[in-house]
């Protein structure tokens, strides 16, 4: 009976508990984390946070895009934040071009690193596999994350979004992954770059070549993948792939999605969530450490595990104890010596 109530005791330390979302609040601005049911606290999970375009919000951003679905599917962290607003007009202020219109100069690379702060300090996170993935202005936020915090960001993407303009602005402290995926024919963030407001912005191309460069990869393309197919109105697989992966330091390397003929708002395919989903996951950062709530969830398992152990010990020391009268008592009625080995 004991070893069947210690072996209970075990399984339900190891048996996973259900989860329901989070709400997070960061200095009035909450956030909701989708926890996927398959999440277990000796599991750190991958983060994926999506930003979205200027004027839209977290959750029509999630509407158009649909990663909860994969998050499910692949047990990872999911978050879309809100940006603050201009007016009535949700933004990022990520690089000079885009989009903080009003001048608030509200600090969204501050708000974004308390959200992931936060996150880790709650949930077990793996520390490499933390990804963004923004869409036109949280494009830009993306690579503005990229370019300040290097260090905890495994790779971003970005569907017609940019970086700075001035390479100057932009000093990554280490290698990370990144992507880019732009329509040939977006006319709000033309593919070839220009202009918002006065102030430029680099096209799809050089804003590859950017991060190639920071990341330490040559500038030839290797560009024998198969086409994909992004968008459910145009023919066949529209999407040219360039990668940038020759010469990279390790975490970083630079890549391009070109979807040929494609809008600013492209129709996604039904592939498209689930190509970019794959691409961060394959790119995590190596040679990181396991979160700190990770850590403690692991240390009071081990507590558990070793009180439980004790206590097996103890009872088959107690049974053993228990066991040597009577053998004493049998060899007395026989009326024999106890033997070496009786007791």
């Amino acid at each position: 009976m004991w070893r069947i109530l210690l072996l209970a005791t075990v399984l339900g330390v190891l048996a996973p508990a259900s989860y329901a979302d989070v709400v997070i609040d960061i200095g009035g601005r909450t956030v909701n984390v989708h926890v996927p049911a398959s999440y277990h606290p000796l599991t750190p999970a991958a983060v994926v946070v999506l930003l979205h375009g200027y004027t839209s919000t977290g959750a029509i951003q999630e509407s158009y895009m649909h990663f909860e679905p994969l998050a499910d599917e692949k047990g990872f962290l999911y978050l879309h934040p809100d940006g603050t607003a201009c007016g009535v007009d949700p933004f990022w202020n990520a690089t000079d071009a885009c989009c903080d219109f009003c001048g608030s100069s509200v600090d969204d690379v501050a708000f974004l690193s308390d959200l992931l702060d936060a996150v880790e300090a709650q949930f077990s996170v793996d520390p490499g596999k933390i990804y963004l993935i923004g869409h036109s202005n949280g494009g830009f936020m993306s690579y503005r994350m990229a370019c300040e915090h290097a260090d905890r960001i495994a790779a971003i993407a970005s569907l017609a979004g940019a970086t700075w303009s001035d390479p100057t602005r932009c000093s990554p402290s280490e290698p990370i992954h990144t992507l880019q995926i732009h329509g040939t024919l977006d006319d709000t963030i033309f593919y070839t770059g220009g202009s918002i407001l006065g102030v430029p912005y680099p096209g799809a191309l050089a804003t590859v070549e950017a991060w190639a460069t920071y990341n330490g990869c040559s500038l030839t393309p290797d560009t024998s993948s198969p086409n994909l197919d992004l968008e459910a109105n145009l023919p066949g697989d529209e999407t040219r792939v360039a990668r940038y992966p020759a010469g990279c330091a390790v975490n970083g390397s630079a890549e391009l999605w070109t979807i040929v003929a494609g809008s600013h708002v492209p129709a996604l395919s039904s592939d498209f969530s689930r190509e970019v989903v794959d691409y961060l996951l394959a790119h995590p950062k190596s040679a990181t450490t396991v979160s700190v709530a990770a850590l403690d969830d692991r240390r009071g398992l081990i507590v558990v595990i070793a009180a439980v152990g004790f206590a097996v010990a103890l009872h088959s020391v107690r049974s053993k104890s228990r066991a040597a009268p009577s053998r004493v008592a049998e060899a007395n009625a026989r009326g024999r010596p106890i033997r070496r080995g009786e007791r």
